[in-house]
């Protein structure tokens, strides 16, 4: 590297947006992720002692992708090269071949070849890869927004460990924040700014884990807003929301915006209005709420006051949670949607959530006798010369599966706890319970 070279790199760092300039040097320096660099972590440990196979990481933009390779190459004692798959060609990479043969052949040095969106290399260009991964000549690390399964090719995902980066934490979006207005070394310190308690809350919230936008956003309001007659920069709650272009909605998530939306949301799939439904949905997630606690309650409501009028409620809402997590934002809008909208237009029954409390007052209330002698085991040790199990009639061995006995325990005959309702599938559930009563009286 020669003086201009060193000139250009150096100016580069100091005009380099706030995102770049923030980007941590060290493991130490990283935040969130630390499902995969914590300190106990293959990842963390295989960093740390240098020893890196070749790896992808996949998740959302502003997750880390880049940082990380960034890290391993401040800390690898390896070359470190990077392409971006969306500009480089056959003989970008076939340079990068030739210079690392040649260290290793003369200094014995390993290369690390970090690929930026490698899911837009088509397959003739991973498949020129795939021998030197596999010979060791490179080292690979791939970023990519994109499902690496379906976008990379299937041999060198073999040859490769795959790490999946989640969308940061609030509390990590708000340290990020604050180191980009207040260090003086790296970030905006130097311009005497101060951010308010609820602008913070809101870029918080508003990036939507996204680092690199809650980063942004902080640079252009230092950079654009007036001083105060106290001679600092203030960013303010108004000056957040035009920074990042986002209105901020009334939803203070300890507060009595919180609990109002949720009770309006779970109240208006109760009450079969799937437009309401929707447009709660809709404030909570442009709020920035928990995708995971707004599925929790899709569930609950599904079982509670959908029940068995709809019995399929559950299953929709079930795999619409485990779909959310594994999707994330802002498809996961999409299935939350889907659910949503199905469990507020479902038949309606709440007789097996009344029923499990109605049984639950009775065992409060001391409705505590023996199980009957029939139902006991008889297949534990000693049980059957105790007699338990005696007298027990096996309703499979009786037309329609069904024979009248008593299951509840003596003095609770003829209690009732579960009432079909005559909505949806339930109508189904009543009529064939009465069949059966009918049948075994006759």
């Amino acid at each position: 590297m020669d003086l201009f070279d060193y000139m250009r790199q150096q100016n580069q760092e100091k005009e380099a947006p706030l995102a770049s300039r923030l980007r941590p040097r060290t493991l130490d320096e990283v935040v969130g992720q630390q499902h995969i660099i914590g300190k106990d972590r293959l990842l963390y440990r295989a960093i740390r002692a240098d020893q890196l196979t070749s790896i992808i990481f996949y998740g959302p933009p502003g997750t880390g992708k880049t940082t990380l390779a960034k890290v391993i190459a401040n800390t690898t004692s390896a070359e470190f090269k990077q392409i971006n798959a969306t500009v480089a060609g056959k003989k970008d990479m076939e340079e990068v071949v030739k210079a690392a043969q040649d260290l290793q052949g003369m200094y014995g040095r390993k290369t690390i070849l970090f690929v930026d969106e490698i899911h837009r290399f088509n397959k003739g260009q991973q498949d020129y890869l795939l021998p030197f991964v596999e010979d060791g000549t490179l080292i690979l690390i791939g970023a990519t927004t994109e499902n690496p399964y379906f976008e990379v090719n299937g041999a060198l995902l073999s040859r490769s460990r795959i790490f999946e980066l989640k969308p940061l934490e609030r509390e990590d979006i708000k340290e990020l924040i604050c180191r980009g207005v207040y260090d003086k070394e790296r970030g905006m310190g130097a311009y005497d700014g101060e951010i308010e308690p609820d602008a913070l809350e809101f870029l918080a919230d508003a990036s939507g884990g996204d680092a690199r936008a809650a980063l942004n956003a902080v640079e252009l309001g230092i950079l654009t807003t007036e001083r105060s007659a106290d001679g600092k920069i203030h960013i303010d709650l108004a000056a957040a929301q035009e920074c990042i272009q986002k209105r901020a909605v009334r939803y203070d998530k300890n507060g009595d915006a919180h609990y109002d939306t949720i009770s309006a949301f779970i109240k208006s799939m109760r009450g079969s209005d799937p437009d309401a439904a929707l447009y709660y949905l809709a404030r909570m997630l442009y709020a920035g709420e928990d995708i995971k606690f707004i599925a929790r309650r899709i569930m609950i409501c599904a079982s509670e006051d959908v029940g068995n009028a709809d019995p399929q409620a559950l299953w929709v809402a079930v795999a619409a949670s485990q779909a959310v997590e594994r999707i994330g934002m802002p498809e996961a809008q999409i299935i939350l949607a889907q659910a949503v909208s199905y469990v507020a237009t479902a038949p309606k029954s709440n007789a097996a959530c009344l029923g499990v409390f109605e049984a639950m007052e009775a065992v409060k209330n001391g409705a505590l006798g023996p199980v009957p002698v029939h139902l006991q085991d008889r297949h534990y040790k000693g049980a059957q010369k105790l007699g338990h199990g005696e007298g027990y009639l096996y309703a499979h061995d009786y037309p329609n599966h069904y024979v009248k006995q008593q299951y509840l325990p003596d003095g609770m005959e003829g209690c009732v706890f579960y009432r079909p309702t005559e909505n949806g599938y339930e109508k189904k559930i009543r009529e064939h319970m009465d069949f059966l009563k009918r049948e075994a009286e006759d």
